[in-house]
């Protein structure tokens, strides 16, 4: 076997074309579009990289066909900021072959090594963790946009090299067809038309504001909880929202606000996978009509519930519970949506996890987010849970 890096056009391709050989007889996995994926090693379009390097390669077997690929990362912000220097690996594919795979990361594994990193994560994004973040365990229905789908036989690639889980995460499915409780319905109304506190979709008219007021939610939502928290900033926001304009529903992206001060935000996408999935990952001219078509048609059924926040001071009161009924005044006037699949909830947020099974949702899928320390020697320590009291 022989390992390249991807350093030209020719390698570029390959990287995207080997998922498309390695799930071609998978009627659940959906291609994602190659300029999604070549967007991510690009430092025009990827703001990680003022704050971080990226590399990747491709592996051929003895007869020069392709046998797997890897990506290892370092963001600079971070990887400091961990009990030691740690980086990460990300778009991970590779033929049921436990030295194949191997190749994979001992490469990844030297170049982080070589960089000063003590350790690796992986599969993660070099970007945020609500794309492409864990390894799918268990859960192998339809893949939404940009979460993690892979063959089963990953999980024994990664534990057989010496991975351990760092964190165990959970995706949840709500079927919006079927009444919600009645118990939380009546709460959420109740708090919705609170007077101190006021609901809002999102506007094109209005982004600026509303990218502001976002960034100021979420950096104080999430620092409250995760570790070694890295902020938000307005300009990925812009960013993301550019590239999803295509698919973007201003009644699903919601901001909460006490008394004109944002406190709450929910962000959701149609599932544009079920577009994507009739595409193979290109998005020529043709491609584009047949994208504006099938949008049009109304073909998507779901939705993909990206994130939740509250800030701390007005956790506990019902906000979430107070974007969801809104959210149900929308989804009567859309009929055609049935399911929301929401982001996963890694085990160190129990009260994500609350709110999600309260509205109905069930515990769909599961995936883990692993750690190879390259001292083998050295004591493995797991993400912190917080209590749960």
């Amino acid at each position: 076997m022989e390992i390249f890096l991807v350093d030209s056009k020719k390698r570029r391709k390959e990287f995207v074309d080997l998922p498309k050989i390695l799930y071609r007889d998978d009627p659940v996995w959906v291609c994602p579009l190659d300029q999604d994926i070549h967007a991510v090693f690009d430092p025009e379009q990827n703001v990680y990289f003022k704050h971080g390097i990226a590399v990747r390669w491709i592996l051929k077997d003895s007869e020069g066909l392709l046998a797997g690929r890897i990506a290892a990362f370092i963001d600079h912000n971070t990887a400091g900021l961990q009990d030691q220097p740690t980086g990460g690996i990300g778009f991970f594919e590779c033929i049921n072959n436990q030295s194949a795979a191997n190749f994979l990361f001992d490469k990844a594994r030297e170049w982080l090594k070589e960089k000063g990193m003590e350790a690796m994560d992986g599969p993660i994004n070099f970007g945020e963790t609500d794309s492409y973040w864990g390894l799918l365990i268990d859960g192998f229905s339809h893949p939404s946009y940009e979460i993690a789908y892979n063959p089963p036989y990953y999980r024994d690639l990664f534990e057989s090299y010496g991975f351990q889980t760092y964190y165990k995460q959970e995706g949840f499915h709500l079927d919006i067809s079927k009444e919600f409780p009645s118990r939380f319905m009546k709460i959420a109304e109740w708090v919705a038309k609170k007077p101190e506190y006021s609901f809002r979709h999102f506007l094109w008219s209005e982004q600026e504001k509303f990218v502001n007021d976002f960034a100021e939610v979420f950096n104080q939502a999430w620092a409250s909880f995760k570790e070694n928290f890295e902020p938000l900033k307005p300009e990925y926001i812009n960013k993301t929202l550019k590239k999803a304009k295509a698919i973007i529903d201003e009644e699903f992206i919601w901001m909460a606000y006490r008394n004109d001060q944002p406190i709450a935000i929910y962000l959701m996408y149609p599932d544009v996978n079920q577009v994507l999935k009739h595409l193979n990952g290109k998005l020529h001219l043709l491609n584009k009509l047949r994208f504006l078509y099938l949008m049009k048609k109304k073909i998507i059924t779901r939705t993909r519930g990206v994130l939740m926040g509250v800030i701390p001071k007005y956790q506990g009161l019902g906000i979430e519970s107070a974007i969801i009924w809104n959210l149900v005044q929308v989804f009567k006037k859309k009929p055609h949506y049935h399911e929301i699949e929401f982001s996963w909830v890694g085990d160190f947020n129990p009260k994500m996890r609350k709110i999600f099974i309260s509205v109905g949702s069930v515990s769909a899928k599961h995936y883990i987010t692993f750690r190879y320390l390259f001292d083998r020697e050295a004591p493995f320590k797991r993400y912190p849970i917080p209590d749960e009291k």
